[in-house]
């Protein structure tokens, strides 16, 4: 492969600026197709984005003869379905997180792409931008002295939509794989699982508290490293307002840091109270993407792949099993 050549299944709002763009952007690299299930969302994309061909079905994409790579842009129900016929075809594929609705899919998806001889990768972007490289780079030249555990908060207030009958796809199990702990726990899990290498146990509880649809709004779970670190975390969605707060304590310091917004770094130890800004790049999915093509051309690693993707699925299995085995 000399060149990148993508096509994107779901041409939706996730790939408007943080990731289609960048695909244009990056050497060897270009997006030739695009697919949207209605066809002139499709078109209407492909006209915006300068993209020479556009389908309404996902395996019209796929077949596509230029098409020698795709990214699988869609809610999780279909990630499994679409991997497999992507691998089939022995195109390498790139698939949004979660990776998917649960641990059976997502290893059926590695299994498929190592049968085919193709390469899986997963959209944990956090691992490559340089806002989060900073905080590992600080942790492992030993800001920090010794990790001794991380706390993890998220809390975010009820959308309009998530109070009406038509409730959005993220809060649908049967889509999403449960409710938005799996959308959204899993950037902050699988960027811990990449500082600190994987969780060995874990155990939580998931429940819905406002009654407002049918999957989790409420999470909380404590978990231990390989390498001996500990940590808990929390997640609620129907809360008074948003906080969203990582803190990571140390032997010698502490580091308290965003998952999702573009917040200042905050740096304690010894030396003082340091603040370091970090902007997100234009399109923040661009330098894992850099990673990936590297890896498809032969010439580097992606740090995000199935079987990194697949450790945080298994562990979020793990949490939210009693909760839907009792409400199935």
């Amino acid at each position: 492969m000399e060149e990148v050549k993508w096509g994107i299944i779901g041409c939706g709002n996730v790939t408007e600026k943080k990731s289609g763009p960048a695909l244009q952007k990056i050497e060897n690299s270009s997006l030739v197709a695009v697919m949207r299930r209605t066809g002139e969302l499709a078109q209407d994309y492909a006209r915006r984005h300068g993209v020479a061909r556009w389908y309404d079905k996902a395996e019209d994409l796929i077949n596509d003869p230029e098409v020698n790579a795709v990214y699988i842009a869609i809610p999780p129900s279909t990630h499994k379905e679409y991997t497999l016929l992507a691998a089939e075809a022995g195109l390498p594929v790139y698939v949004e997180k979660p990776m998917a609705r649960n641990a059976a899919e997502a290893e059926a998806m590695i299994e498929a792409c190592q049968k085919n001889n193709v390469q899986l990768h997963v959209a944990y972007y956090r691992r490559a931008m340089p806002r989060f490289l900073k905080i590992k780079e600080l942790i492992d030249e030993g800001a920090l002295g010794e990790i001794r555990t991380v706390n993890i908060r998220l809390a975010q207030s009820l959308l309009e939509e998530e109070k009406s009958e038509n409730i959005p796809w993220r809060v649908k199990p049967e889509v999403a794989g449960a409710g938005k702990f799996l959308d959204l726990a899993a950037h902050t899990l699988d960027l811990f699982d990449y500082y600190f290498g994987e969780i060995k146990l874990a155990a939580g509880f998931a429940f819905n508290q406002a009654g407002r649809y049918p999957a989790e709004d409420n999470v909380v779970m404590s978990f231990r490293f390989n390498n001996g670190i500990q940590g808990v975390g929390s997640w609620t969605f129907s809360a008074f307002k948003t906080l969203d707060q990582n803190e990571i304590i140390g032997s010698k310091g502490r580091l308290i840091f965003s998952s999702f917004a573009e917040e200042e770094i905050i740096l304690e130890n010894s030396a003082g109270t340091t603040k370091i800004d970090f902007p997100y790049p234009e399109h923040v999915q661009q330098p894992l993407l850099e990673k990936v093509v590297a890896s498809l051309l032969g010439k580097g690693k992606s740090p995000s792949t199935g079987q990194t993707g697949l450790r945080t699925t298994k562990i979020m299995d793990q949490i939210i099993a009693d909760y839907y085995s009792e409400n199935s």
